[in-house]
């Protein structure tokens, strides 16, 4: 794999890592498409650095049983927004 690629897949890992953001909230730090970041995290980190692809796995897999609560949460706030419009 090329050495940009790598590094990349890296530096998003790290970041998912250390701010336990979800992939979307990464891609929009890195300026890239969510799919990318998607892609780099799950298939290409597997091949470049097994235990910092496990860490990562455990932020996605956190993000995802969360998701529900965070769309319940944004849905909230976007009517009570309207109430005091």
């Amino acid at each position: 794999m090329w050495d940009y690629i790598s590094e990349r897949v890296t530096t998003e890992a790290e970041y998912i890592i250390e701010t336990n953001s979800t992939v979307r909230s990464a891609a929009r730090h890195f300026d890239i498409s969510k799919s990318t970041v998607h892609k780099d995290v799950t298939e290409r980190l597997k091949s470049i650095d097994k235990e910092l692809y496990l860490k990562v796995r455990h932020v996605l897999d956190k993000n995802l049983s969360e998701r529900h609560i965070r769309g319940g949460i944004a849905t909230k706030n976007k009517y009570m927004q309207k109430q005091t419009n």
